[in-house]
């Protein structure tokens, strides 16, 4: 999946992409809000749980990518409040699993089905993009039918998440896959 990118805006010459992404939707350039977005325009295909996403910021090497000089602190209520203001702009899909648990990721560009594989046993989201690439048109259109009807009726700001539920092969196989249990996948 690809990840939001902004569009060329005039007078935005050799401006940083994230400082026109979060302009653009009305928030402030803020050092906590371009190390959040930039973290996860950086890995699109990847969800994070709230704590994932706070252990992977405070990561001196995710620093470091960054070019942070200066670690900024991000507290888990700043964290919290800037990924709602994010997810309601429209720059970040939030996703709530079987077990209740919010995973957040890059918006992707002109998504109407986000497909992804939760697996019941270790938790571990998986992106089924690739495996469902010969049926995306048709999820598309399902997706974009469901949303226009939707929309007839009066309803606003939709976006459909298309998730498989079950167990992963590493699950299934007794395969080790504890190192990842949890990880972002």
């Amino acid at each position: 999946m690809a990840p939001v990118l902004p569009t060329v805006v005039p007078g935005s010459a050799g401006a940083d992409p994230i400082d026109v992404l979060l302009s653009a939707h009305g928030l402030r350039r803020t050092t906590a809000a371009r190390r959040v977005l930039g973290w996860l325009l950086a890995h699109p295909e990847v969800s994070y749980t709230h704590a994932q996403l706070q252990a992977a910021l405070t990561d001196d090497s995710a620093q470091a990518a960054h070019g942070n000089a200066e670690p900024v602190a991000l507290d888990r209520v700043t964290l919290y409040r800037l990924i709602d203001r994010l997810t309601q702009v429209g720059l970040l899909l939030c996703r709530v699993d079987s077990q209740r648990v919010r995973r957040y990721q890059a918006m992707p560009a002109s998504v109407h089905a986000t497909p992804h594989f939760e697996c019941q046993s270790c938790h571990r989201d998986s992106p089924l993009g690739a495996a469902l690439r010969a049926s995306a048109d048709d999820l598309d259109k399902a997706a974009q039918a469901a949303i226009e009807a939707l929309r007839a009726l009066g309803y606003q700001d939709m976006h459909l998440d298309f998730a498989v539920r079950g167990v992963c092969v590493d699950c299934a196989t007794g395969t080790s896959a504890s190192a990842g249990a949890g990880a972002p996948a």
